[in-house]
């Protein structure tokens, strides 16, 4: 059966996640976005979902990955909007104008790094959030929002 908008999910990346693998590794590790799109693609199968990855430096980008989930009623939304999370009221309401299950992601703790990082204004659109997992965490945030939407594991 082919998939639906309604069975995707929208695995949005913001800046500097290209660089997974050779930034900062002893802070993010050594997998690659790659590594995180593969993990994502498997998780997101396993519920009967498809992970659509996406990754900008951008945030007007970042922005219109979020307005055309909407557009195209996708089930829910993980997003690691790193830098932006910190900084950005528009991606906030974009993700709020959206009305959308998101799930956001860091791989690193956030609460444990500097003090600008603990607050996150794409946090305050998702219902869920995962920091410190590495990118364990990205599985995880599609098993919840799984949950979330009534998407059964497939045995």
């Amino acid at each position: 059966m082919a998939k639906t908008a309604a069975d995707t999910i929208y695995v949005l990346n913001g800046p500097n996640l290209n660089l997974l693998g050779t930034r900062e590794p002893e802070t993010y590790g050594h997998a690659k976005l790659a590594d995180v799109e593969k993990l994502c693609t498997e998780t997101a199968a396993q519920f009967g979902l498809k992970a659509d990855c996406r990754q900008s430096n951008r945030e007007g980008e970042l922005i219109d990955f979020i307005h055309e989930a909407h557009a195209n009623k996708a089930a829910g939304i993980i997003i690691n909007a790193g830098g932006y999370s910190h900084t950005s009221i528009a991606l906030h309401d974009a993700l709020v104008a959206a009305k959308i299950p998101t799930v956001e992601v860091h791989i690193s703790n956030i609460h444990a790094r500097e003090s600008f990082r603990h607050h996150s204004f794409t946090a305050m659109a998702a219902f869920a959030t995962l920091t410190g997992f590495g990118i364990d965490g990205y599985g995880l945030a599609i098993s919840g929002l799984a949950a979330r939407i009534g998407a059964k594991a497939r045995t």
